[in-house]
């Protein structure tokens, strides 16, 4: 009987133009491997709630995670509201490209949140 040995997976890193560019830094990596609740602490921050979690993982009920615990996020808002009310109402929420070529829409954030509010209504 032989032995097989799994070959290395094939990989394709990036070009240092994209990697420069790149939201995902090696510090975040790095950020997130030191410190996985800490890390998800501060990406969970970046966002509006209406009420703060008070605990970032529960896992006392294994297998069931729970995230986030005891906070309340408003979607509709995080996605769409706060870009406005932080001045970015001008700029393209969504740029919609259908077919045939050349059937587009571009909804800025003002206009995308003045459909959401049609919609809840």
């Amino acid at each position: 009987m032989t032995e097989t040995r799994a070959e290395a997976p094939v990989t394709f890193p990036p070009s240092d133009e994209f990697a420069k560019q790149a939201n995902a830094t090696a510090d975040l990596y790095r950020d997130a491997e030191a410190d996985r609740l800490a890390f998800w602490a501060e990406q969970a921050n970046r966002l509006s709630w209406e009420t703060p979690f008070t605990d970032v993982l529960d896992w006392s009920e294994a297998p069931v995670a729970k995230w986030f615990v005891g906070g309340k996020l408003n979607v509709a808002y995080n996605c769409v509201d706060r870009h406005v009310e932080a001045g970015h109402g001008d700029r393209v929420a969504i740029y919609w490209e259908g077919e045939p070529v050349g059937d587009s829409r571009t909804l800025t954030y003002a206009e995308l949140q003045a459909e959401v509010s049609k919609a809840a209504r």
